[in-house]
């Protein structure tokens, strides 16, 4: 039997949630390349949720959670060097397959990393006034980003007959 998960506190449940959107975008960007939808299409979305999310999200992270834990710590180092790579890749255009294909890649594995591995040692070791300082800094989450052009969702009607 796998260990039981540990419960998110509660300072760090609005980060977590925004982890959901990212996946969602993830989501999204594998949806829209199997729709064979125009790549800078998918690429518009994903500099809105730049600008919308990502960028502050990881500031918070960098700023306020990664501080807990030692400076050299690996796990800190691989999240920061992440956070730079899709920076990099998200910010420069133009937009193809392989390189939506490179960010959503990139992007899952990174936030699988922060909820399974990362997050859970900050948790274990960070104080009770650590965690209230987390909270009072960032105590809701980035709110999903609403988008008219809802690329992921039309049908492939190449395959109706």
């Amino acid at each position: 039997m796998e260990p039981k998960p540990l419960k998110r506190h509660k300072a760090l449940q609005p980060l977590s949630k925004e982890h959901h959107f990212a996946l969602l975008l993830c989501w999204k960007i594998r949806r829209g390349l199997e729709l064979e939808i125009d790549p800078k299409r998918i690429g518009r979305y994903l500099e809105k949720m730049w600008s919308h999310q990502l960028d502050l999200h990881f500031n918070i992270e960098e700023e306020f959670v990664f501080p807990i834990l030692e400076s050299d710590n690996k796990l800190v180092h691989d999240a920061i060097s992440d956070h730079r790579a899709l920076k990099r890749l998200i910010l420069s255009e133009p937009f193809t397959e392989k390189s939506l294909n490179r960010i959503e890649e990139k992007l899952e594995a990174h936030i699988r990393m922060e909820e399974r591995q990362l997050f859970p040692l900050v948790q274990s070791m960070a104080s009770e006034e650590q965690m209230a300082y987390i909270n009072s800094k960032h105590n809701h989450p980035i709110t999903e980003l609403v988008w008219e052009d809802e690329f992921w969702t039309l049908l492939d009607i190449r395959h109706k007959t």
